[in-house]
């Protein structure tokens, strides 16, 4: 049982890692006081090119120089959609959770379109290759690693990253103080519209290279359901872990490990899925999601601008 269970940690790290990833993101986002439910169109954009690119340039180059590429790319183009939700939240101060329903819309359509314009289909075609995991073979810390997917290091490190950014330096201070008070971080000479600029950005950056992780590692080709509510699950994260980086990553190993029991057969599990219909497991995650945001509804942990334009 011990080995089945050692030999799921992979799958399930596969899983937790795009979660977190957009959960920085959305996190960061918010404690600058921009609500961005747009993660899931963010990383619907960023799975949609990093499919594309990798497929079309695979056969060109190395495979694997080819996925880190449609990574780069992936980031890249969600970071670009972002401003449309930046301009419409921090220039025109419209609410921003109409802006982030309209730009998870706009993203679902688009991703279909491109697909029909490059295509002519609603999917990506598959590409042979996605991005493999490390391995023991001349590898010196290959026991520890062996089989666990490169995008786990890149969460850890981007959570790491935010971290530090946060808590450790003075522009983090900036950005936390615009998420609390705004008017106060003002009239210290803060240029908040400058700093949630570079927040929803970030997010958006971070949501795509989220997507691009997922499509890279989880299947073999963009389509309309690749993404399928991960981006809400991470912003239930960012809720549940009360915008701090350790609380998402705990929480994001939580509600993935949710979302991989549906998936990965450990142990005792076997015997729970023989007694319960398959889609309950399916719908397990989501079910957490809105247990956790119910629970925290009421909860003044958010930062106290958080959605107020300004």
């Amino acid at each position: 049982m011990l080995d089945t269970f050692f030999g799921s940690i992979p799958s399930i790290l596969m899983i937790v890692a795009p979660i977190v990833i957009a959960a920085a993101g959305g996190m960061l986002c918010e404690r600058s006081g921009v609500v961005n439910i747009a993660l899931e169109g963010l990383m619907a954009i960023g799975a949609w090119t990093a499919a594309a690119v990798h497929v079309t340039l695979e056969r060109m180059i190395p495979s694997q120089t080819s996925v880190y590429i449609a990574l780069i790319a992936g980031g890249a183009a969600a970071l670009l959609f972002s401003v449309i939700h930046a301009f419409a939240c921090v220039s025109m101060k419209a609410d921003q959770t109409v802006s982030g329903t309209g730009n998870n819309l706009t993203a679902n359509g688009l991703t279909l379109f491109l697909s029909q314009v490059f295509f002519s289909q609603s999917r990506t075609p598959g590409y042979h290759i996605g991005m493999l995991p490390f391995h023991n073979k001349g590898n010196p810390l290959g026991f520890l690693i062996n089989g666990i997917y490169p995008t786990a290091l890149i969460a850890v490190l981007i959570v790491l990253g935010v971290w530090f950014l946060l808590y450790r330096k003075p522009f983090g201070l900036r950005l936390r103080a615009c998420g609390e008070h705004p008017q106060a971080a003002a009239s210290a000479g803060v240029n908040v519209l400058r700093v949630r600029y570079f927040a929803v950005l970030a997010s958006g950056l971070l949501a795509g290279i989220a997507g691009s992780c997922l499509v890279l590692t989880q299947t073999i080709q963009y389509t309309p359901n690749t993404i399928n509510g991960t981006g809400f699950i991470a912003i239930a994260v960012v809720a549940f872990g009360r915008w701090r980086p350790a609380g998402i990553t705990l929480t994001g190993l939580f509600f993935g490990a949710a979302v991989a029991f549906s998936v990965v057969n450990i142990g005792p599990l076997q015997a729970i899925k023989a007694l319960l219909p398959s889609e309950f497991f399916s719908l397990l995650p989501y079910a957490l999601t809105l247990l956790a945001l119910v629970v925290f509804s009421g909860k003044n942990y958010a930062p106290a601008a958080a959605g107020k334009p300004f």
